[in-house]
């Protein structure tokens, strides 16, 4: 094995990355240096993930070509976040100890006039997100005029970021011959246009992170319909008390909606993504690290630059669509020695994305199986239970206890937990009770069958009696999921568990009734109206053909309908009011 000190690197750089502890070089290290250090002009392409050593790959030949006698920028380093251009300024000011070289990072999200004062110091090399950089470059506080080498670090998230423009207009401002370095974790199209467009015959190194290899991450997919991803996270948070991970969201919508549905279900949980201010991810990181969150709802791009030690879990909303972006993500958990989960979400028509995964990374998925509303219902008793106890009052809670004692003064200790217990238990209770899970009992849902196969299963399903409906209600009625599956109940007689997957809107819902049903099923909805005007409707969903159960029937009034029902409430603040039929299962008269 190769050893710094045959990589070309001088005695004062050696002597500075001994004092940090570095004791061999990593394999982009032992075929990047060396290139880097020749003279000439030298482009270079890196391929490499997280943990491979790429900063000190390009860091290190930085600090040995720099003259720290020349006043001027000679090298400027491109991040993507403000978090991982911090690492690799304090990375090369660890490096270049013992040499007299001053570099400066810039970036937004905080005061220019600062950059600004300290960039009027003789600096020769700048770190700098790509929007801060061109703003001083139009106030005139930096010229790029004798920059000598570029640095794009992350490439990929910078294109991802919508950096491209900015690139490519911080790099044709370089009026000098200068060396292009660019290292990514991945490679979309995006890399090899600037490659096409800035470099010249690059040298390209490809290595393998250790993470692919990383035999203490557990690989597992949950396989539910996209609309119970949610519910299928909160059971899985709820059945893990102990977790201390990351949910990797595609975009920052996702991101936002998945952090306020679970923080508003009780969760302790902290979103992440490209919007907040630096103050805001300070506070969210900051929660995170010190244990008062349990889950980290992230995108891609704001959880670069992250180092966060003994994540239990990193979870996948949804799985990227590039093979190195997942290997970047699950490599986030299993590391120094500790054992780490890598769990997806996936639907029944996205088993070949697993497949791949297996066969390209050479991994063996597991399917884990969604645990019942009964499974986790004891653990967040047990975990409310605990954080209600451990809760200290400094006199103020005392005090406003005082003052409004006396509405508890008629009830016992018992009565008053089973209340607070019920409020709890709504919130687990929302998203139903039924099976979440899709695709059991079979090695991986329907992806190891051929077209054949399943369009034979979707016939047998028919014929067993699996029916799709849709109906005229949503969530502009005042109904949530799990109260649109107790309105089916109450008003069908059917149970719970009975009740399929549900696509919910503002003003419809599809939903499927699992199993065969009573054939008065549909009749159990006739003539029921939302409000005071509005018909309920019931439309069978299945070939192509609908058929329709109306509030106000075509055929005119039917035998034996009588107006039994006046308005009355019904979850969510829907009114419901309608002819009852005599007989009518689990109906509220």
């Amino acid at each position: 094995m190769k050893n710094f000190s045959e990589l070309g690197l001088s005695s004062q750089t050696l002597n500075s990355i001994e004092s940090m502890g570095f004791k061999s070089p990593t394999p982009i290290q032992i075929q990047a240096i060396p290139y880097l250090l020749q003279s000439g002009k030298r482009d270079l392409v890196g391929l490499a993930q997280t943990g491979t050593g790429k900063t000190a790959a390009f860091g290190l030949p930085l600090i040995e070509k720099v003259d720290s006698k020349n006043n001027q920028i000679q090298a400027l380093i491109l991040s993507p976040t403000r978090e991982l251009g911090q690492q690799t300024a304090q990375q090369i000011k660890d490096f270049g100890k013992a040499s007299k070289i001053n570099s400066e990072i810039v970036y937004g999200g905080t005061a220019i006039t600062n950059q600004i004062r300290a960039l009027k110091k003789p600096t020769q090399l700048v770190v700098a997100t790509p929007g801060r950089l061109l703003d001083l470059i139009r106030r005139k506080a930096l010229s790029l005029s004798a920059v000598e080498y570029v640095v794009l670090d992350e490439a990929d998230e910078l294109l991802n970021m919508g950096f491209q423009e900015d690139i490519d207009q911080i790099l044709s401002s370089i009026d000098k011959d200068y060396s292009l370095w660019l290292f990514s974790a991945t490679m979309p199209s995006g890399i090899r246009k600037i490659i096409k467009k800035y470099m010249k015959d690059p040298f390209e190194i490809s290595v393998k992170g250790q993470d692919e290899t990383n035999k203490d991450i557990d690989h597992q997919f949950v396989m539910t319909s996209n609309d119970n991803k949610l519910p299928a996270l909160k059971r899985i948070v709820s059945a893990n008390p102990e977790m201390k991970g990351i949910l990797f969201c595609r975009t920052k919508r996702d991101t936002e909606q998945v952090a306020a549905d679970l923080s508003k279900a009780g969760y302790n949980v902290e979103a992440l993504h490209g919007d907040l201010s630096q103050k805001q991810r300070d506070v969210a990181m900051n929660r995170f690290k010190s244990q008062k969150v349990q889950l980290l709802v992230a995108t891609d791009v704001a959880a670069r630059g992250i180092d966060v030690s003994e994540l239990s879990h990193v979870m996948h909303h949804k799985l990227p669509d590039q093979l190195e972006a997942y290997t970047h993500r699950s490599g986030r958990t299993g590391r120094a020695g500790n054992k780490g989960v890598s769990l997806a979400f996936i639907n029944n028509r996205e088993g070949r994305k697993i497949t791949d995964l297996e066969k390209k990374l050479k991994i063996k998925f597991e399917q884990y199986e969604i645990p019942s509303h009964k499974e986790v219902e004891q653990q967040r008793l047990e975990k409310w239970a605990t954080e209600l106890l451990s809760n200290e009052d400094d006199g103020t809670a005392y005090q406003s206890y005082q003052k409004i004692k006396h509405h508890f003064d008629a009830i016992s200790k018992e009565e008053l937990i089973t209340k607070l217990i019920s409020r709890e238990m709504k919130q687990l209770d929302q998203d139903g009770q039924h099976d979440l899970n899709q695709g059991q009992g079979s090695e991986r849902g329907d992806r190891s069958k051929s077209r054949k196969d399943r369009t034979e299963g979707r016939e047998e399903k028919g014929r067993s009696g699996n029916l799709k409906y849709q109906i005229n209600i949503g969530y502009a009625d005042g109904l949530k999921k799990g109260e649109l599956v107790q309105f089916l109940v109450d008003m069908s007689g059917i149970n719970r568990k009975d009740v399929g997957d549900i696509h919910m809107d503002q003003n419809k819902a599809v939903f499927e009734v699992l199993g065969k049903v009573n054939k008065n099923f549909e009749m159990s909805f006739r003539g029921i109206f939302i409000g005071d005007d509005k018909p309920l409707e019931l439309r069978l969903m299945k070939s192509g053909r609908e058929r329709s159960s109306k509030g106000r029937s075509d055929r005119g009034p039917q035998k034996g309908r009588r107006s039994t029902r006046s308005d009355s409430p019904s979850k969510g603040g829907m009114r419901v009011r309608g002819k009852g039929n005599k007989g009518g299962r689990g109906r509220n008269r």
